[in-house]
């Protein structure tokens, strides 16, 4: 299948019909929770394996939900009168939502998804047949310009972002719009770009649906679209970065050699941030024989920004292969044309020398700092989404850290993280741990190691005394001298201080 042979896509000149079609949506309890509730949690989870058969078994009855649920999810044909009981009908088929499929019945043109939005909007998103959740499905490998829906990379992306007031957002490589649709929730101004133009038909669509504002839509790769002189508060991007020998697959392969294209992409938002502004990206990176990952990504980070770099998760390069061949429906195809795919694939790492493949997301912030901070960790533990007020707080507590030396923080008052617990190991009966761990329950839920004073002294903050203060009661009650411990504890506290255990009290 060609992208000729793609559904034609509903009109996006009838924002009126939107807003009606949104109406009926809604009273028909047409949402997550109304989802949720008609399907039952098995085969509402099951949907998101792009497994249907559950939910066709929920809803053979003829109830409006049932109707939409078979309409717009499980893309079957349903009589006209049971449509016309719920929807306008005649101007959905005139408008392209819906087509007539035999005599009496009519299918949807394109996958309407409910999706909950972070402060309870019930939101719509719209992507191609087929290729709502889980993937393409095997889509992917016959339609190049396929939209995809929303999946864990998307869902990731905007749990990490940081979500405050700004004037301007860019979404770049926009997709079915969801980046969109929720900067549209906090920016004045959101540009959505994509070098699928059928991407940015959908991202109207789902933005119309869904009740927000119409974004500004510009059709081309990367920064392109995006004039010299324009800059932004928040750019986000969830761009096509899969590394693979070939650029045949619009939605995920970047058509750069490597991981390029990803670099370039965190390069290039250097100067199109404003001061103080945040960038967020979903990466791959390649893990080269010889080279540091962590240096790699050191050397993407442009000038003028702190950056935070986290790898969630890193494959050798047969997994890696296996995930996106399937991924485009390969392995049901012809077995030849499979194992040259995969050989290809191979011969592209092994002439890169790459072993591995990391992936994982990256911050950037806008910074007037003499020396930027730049992060770069593995973290493959889970964490607590969404994220974004916990980086929000990250680069809060680098700027504290910037601005005070041992002595002033020393000065300074800290109260315990909330939910921070203390844990004690060492062989059972003894007198004194072997050693004590700092573990953090919400956000990144870290854990860090520390000695018996940096325990005491944690478990001490609360906001009414300095830290120097502290450092004192503890010399005098451990018999230890206090200006030693002042002058060997402040790189403990400025650890505990970065990864988030201890909050500056003010």
């Amino acid at each position: 299948m060609s992208n000729a042979t793609l559904s034609p896509l509903p009109s996006s000149d009838r924002p009126d019909l939107a807003a009606r079609l949104r109406e009926a949506l809604l009273g028909a309890s047409f949402t997550a929770d109304g989802l949720l509730d008609l399907l039952g949690a098995p085969a509402y989870t099951a949907l998101a394996r792009s497994e249907t058969v559950p939910a066709l078994r929920a809803t053979r009855g003829d109830t409006p939900l049932e109707t939409l649920v078979r309409l717009f999810l499980l893309q079957q044909p349903v009589p006209y009168a049971r449509v016309a009981d719920v929807l306008p009908v005649e101007e959905c088929l005139e408008v392209g939502w819906l087509v007539r499929v035999g005599a009496d019945e009519v299918a949807a043109t394109v996958d309407v998804r409910p999706y909950g939005g972070p402060g309870g909007e019930d939101w719509f998103i719209v992507s191609d047949l087929g290729c709502a959740v889980g993937g393409a499905g095997g889509i992917g490998s016959r339609a190049e310009g396929v939209v995809l829906g929303v999946g864990g990379a998307s869902t990731t992306l905007a749990g990490i972002t940081v979500r405050t007031p700004v004037a301007s957002a860019l979404d770049l490589g926009t997709g079915s719009g969801i980046q969109a649709l929720h900067a549209a929730q906090h920016a004045t101004r959101v540009t959505a770009t994509d070098v699928n133009p059928r991407a940015l038909h959908i991202t109207s669509l789902t933005l119309a649906l869904s009740g927000a504002p119409a974004a500004e839509l510009r059709d081309g790769s990367l920064f392109e679209p995006v004039k010299d002189e324009e800059t932004y508060d928040l750019i986000v991007s969830n761009p096509p970065f899969v590394i693979s020998p070939s650029g045949r697959l619009t939605y995920r392969d970047g058509g750069m050699g490597g991981d390029d294209l990803c670099r370039s992409l965190v390069r290039g938002a250097g100067e199109r941030l404003n001061d103080g502004g945040f960038a967020h990206f979903l990466a791959n990176w390649q893990h080269v024989e010889g080279e540091d990952w962590q240096d790699r990504l050191r050397s993407w980070i442009p000038r003028g920004c702190d950056a935070w770099v986290v790898q969630r998760e890193v494959q050798d390069v047969t997994q890696y292969a296996e995930l996106w061949l399937r991924d485009a429906g390969d392995h049901r195809g012809d077995p030849v044309e499979y194992q040259a795919r995969y050989d290809a694939w191979l011969d592209e790492f092994e002439a890169r020398k790459v072993r591995a493949v990391g992936f994982g997301w990256i911050t950037l912030r806008r910074t007037g700092a003499a020396v930027p901070s730049v992060t770069v960790e593995e973290w493959p533990h889970p964490i607590e989404q969404p994220l974004g007020g916990t980086v929000r707080a990250h680069f809060a507590r680098l700027d504290y850290l910037r601005e005070h030396d041992d002595a002033a923080l020393l000065d300074g008052r800290f109260k315990l993280a909330p939910e921070v617990v203390q844990e004690q190991v060492g062989l059972p009966g003894a007198e004194d741990p072997e050693h004590v761990v700092l573990r953090q329950n919400r956000g990144m839920r870290r854990a860090t190691r520390v000695d018996t004073i940096g325990a005491g002294f944690a478990g001490v903050c609360d906001g009414t005394l300095s830290a120097g203060r502290i450092l004192d009661a503890i010399a005098q009650l451990v018999g230890e001298d206090p200006v030693v411990l002042r002058d060997r504890t402040p790189a403990q506290i400025r650890l505990l201080v970065e990864q988030g255990f201890l909050e500056p009290a003010g």
